[in-house]
């Protein structure tokens, strides 16, 4: 197999970690040279989604759609193991842990660190986060770890259908507040554009291409593997150049709030991973589904956590350190998951 085979991005894809970390220190330095351009862009927004962030992680998406077929969605519910491990870890598992670990470190291993106020501002911004499973970049985790795009799509679905229902309700008890602000017009628009927009859009090339053939769909695919790559890249420049004045202006506390969140992304991974293994849940289905718990959908929670608590608060720092932390997190657990298909092919039943 050559490594372009090997890896869904081609060639290039296989030092993505380093152009990823190149794109993080660029960012930073442009935020920091350039920070009136940067405020420009944060200013485009609708319902709390950058569009320009939305539009690059459109650029990411869309080639899953393509791959999209959905004549076989029918079949997804032949193989449930992998959409019931994913309801369980990001509705059973998921919240109470986080909100287990951030009080954990928050009141006590950092308790000298922070004032009490801080702490607690902090706290509820990670149980924002643990209550908010990802949406958009599931599919890019998905494709690179090379998922099937069928059965992320029913996983990810399903879980925004859940969300609608179980979001406020479970933010409010692990918050310890009765009415939580859930900003719908961003829920909505997270799922219209990173759902429903590049599905119809991908289903139509798919038709359009199939119509010449399956080596015109697979010679469209493989030219669009660079435009990932871009919006990937892109994306994770626009993210850390918008945060670069917090990031400067804050390290300890950011490095403080990423203690726990980095300890619940790999433990959370583990666990789904895990028992996807135990369970013999194909690679397929069970890296996806591992992926989906672990990542988060940080619009909302960075809404809600402004909402509750202000702009400036602590939780709404520790909901942006979550955005900061997810893609190199990502991509390290794509690169085990990535590495350790083999351990599932053969043991795979569902």
């Amino acid at each position: 197999m050559t490594d372009t085979e090997s890896n869904p991005l081609g060639l290039f894809g296989r030092y993505l970690s380093l152009w990823v970390a190149l794109c993080i220190a660029a960012g930073v330095g442009l935020g920091a040279l350039f920070p009136s351009a940067f405020e420009a862009i944060a200013g485009l927004e609708f319902a709390s989604v950058n569009l320009v962030v939305a539009l690059f992680i459109w650029v990411m998406i869309f080639p899953m759609m393509v791959q999209v077929d959905l004549g076989c969605l029918r079949d997804v519910g032949k193989r449930p193991g992998g959409l019931a491990l994913t309801l369980v870890i990001n509705w059973l598992i998921k919240p109470f842990s986080m909100a287990l670990l951030a009080w954990l470190f928050f009141k006590g291993v950092f308790a000298d660190l922070v004032t009490p106020e801080d702490a607690n501002q902090y706290i509820a911004g990670m149980i924002l986060l643990g209550v908010a499973p990802c949406t958009a970049m599931v599919f890019v985790w998905s494709q690179l770890s090379k998922g099937d795009p069928n059965y992320t799509l029913v996983q990810v679905s399903v879980n925004d259908l859940i969300m609608v229902f179980a979001f406020a309700p479970l933010a409010g008890l692990l918050l310890g507040v009765s009415d939580v602000f859930v900003p719908w017009s961003t829920l909505v628009l997270s799922v219209v554009l990173f759902v429903v927009i590049p599905l119809v859009a991908g289903a139509i090339t798919r038709k359009a291409l199939l119509a010449r053939g399956q080596g015109a769909l697979d010679r469209f695919n493989d030219r669009l593997k660079p435009a990932g790559i871009i919006g990937l890249l892109a994306t994770v420049v626009l993210i850390f150049g918008l945060q670069a004045p917090t990031i400067l202006a804050r390290p300890g506390v950011i490095a403080l709030i990423s203690v726990p969140l980095l300890i619940q992304s790999y433990g959370i991974f583990v666990i789904a991973y895990g028992l996807a293994w135990v369970f013999r849940i194909r690679h397929e289905i069970a890296a996806p589904a591992a992926m989906i718990g672990t990542s988060n959908f940080f619009e909302l929670a960075v809404a809600v956590a402004i909402s509750l608590f202000g702009l400036q608060s602590g939780a709404a720092l520790a909901t942006v350190v979550g955005v900061l932390i997810e893609v190199p997190v990502m991509l390290s657990l794509v690169a085990i998951a990535n590495r350790t298909r083999g351990a599932f092919t053969a043991r795979a039943i569902s």
